[in-house]
């Protein structure tokens, strides 16, 4: 028995195919409510505590959103608040949504700029996208739900930031989350080195790169992370990370009493750690018994789980890192990059 288990079923997908994207692309799906009952029923035998979601890409993306909602809480033990994560598509497309969100008792939302219109857009992967953020920041307000700004960075994008800064005074938002007692904050980051983001590997930032930051984004970020300065922020330099692990003879293992399992649309299940990929893969909901994705889970048996299980650290850094690198990334997220590679390789 685990002491909880969280279960997020892929049933729609998203309608973005955002540059950043920890969790990867992937062909969207069109789930039944029968399908996300059944991936209940699965899991419940094992844990007295059972949450249950409907999505790990894009919250509330189909129409039925509200009785998808009620319908994971009837399914799990737990009642959850809703996500801060919410879908940037429906809000400017559905007016209930927000409603809907007051009536939960929501209080901030968050939302991801890249820059201006053009950066945003080719980042998010989806046309328009930029101007819908800015609808969207509006139509939170006016319901009096604070929006929560987080900017990913890269070489290519950080000279955008003075623009985001301009963009913040200029849409007054902390004084206009003020004015109901809401709060306003916006934070930076690079987001770690996996899924769709390990492909701007080549542009992650680098010491340099933070001179660039603009003062008021950088108090935003240091009061949001709770921290003194950018640089414990944004991490340490691969080169200086590789120093530090090249002799570490350590190994680690995954598993969890509360584990969190991501199952994709063909209902294959992988331990929310990583990207869906095959390096990870526990097992499939419809041919394998559920037993047998669980002791895969709790023995390490992916390749990914595994690998890190059986092989020292300092041989995954030592065949995967890069000595010389200035980019930077926080320990662990490095940690799980290196890791990612060399299961590939």
């Amino acid at each position: 028995m685990f002491t909880s288990i969280t279960v997020c079923l892929d049933m729609f997908g998203c309608p973005n195919r955002c540059k950043h994207c920890w969790i990867g692309h992937s062909p969207n799906g069109n789930l039944t409510i029968d399908d996300l009952k059944f991936l209940a029923e699965k899991f419940r035998p094992f844990t007295s505590s059972l949450t249950v979601y409907d999505w790990y890409r894009e919250p509330d993306y189909k129409d039925n959103y509200k009785e998808l909602w009620d319908l994971c809480n009837s399914l799990s033990d737990t009642h959850e608040e809703h996500f801060e994560l919410i879908s940037i598509w429906r809000i400017v497309r559905d007016k209930e949504y927000v409603k809907w969100f007051s009536l939960l008792g929501l209080k901030s939302a968050q939302l991801t700029l890249f820059g201006g219109q053009e950066k945003t857009d080719y980042y998010t992967g989806r046309k328009n996208a930029y101007n819908e953020i800015l609808q969207a920041i509006d139509i939170l307000l006016e319901n009096k739900i604070s929006p929560r700004i987080q900017v990913f960075v890269n070489k290519d994008n950080i000279d955008e930031l003075p623009f985001i800064e301009n963009l913040v005074i200029s849409l007054d938002l902390e004084n206009r989350c003020k004015s109901f007692g809401g709060k306003f904050s916006l934070f930076l980051h690079q987001g770690s080195c996996d899924g769709e983001n390990e492909k701007l590997y080549d542009i992650r930032v680098t010491p340099d790169d933070l001179q660039k930051i603009p003062q008021t984004l950088m108090e935003y970020t240091l009061k949001y992370f709770d921290k003194t300065s950018i640089a414990e922020v944004f991490g340490k330099t691969e080169q200086v990370l590789y120093e530090e692990l090249i002799n570490d003879n350590s190994t680690a293992s995954y598993v969890s009493e509360t584990p969190v399992f991501y199952i994709d649309k063909e209902f294959n299940v992988y331990p929310n750690v990583a990207p869906p990929e095959p390096a990870w893969l526990l097992g499939n909901l419809k041919t394998d018994r559920i037993e047998t994705v669980l002791k895969n889970y709790t023995e390490n048996k992916s390749i990914a789980q595994h690998t890190r299980l059986t092989v020292p650290l300092c041989d995954i850094v030592k065949s995967q890192g890069n000595y010389n690198s200035q980019k930077l990334f926080d320990k662990d997220d490095y940690i799980e990059y290196l890791l990612n590679k060399y299961c590939r390789k």
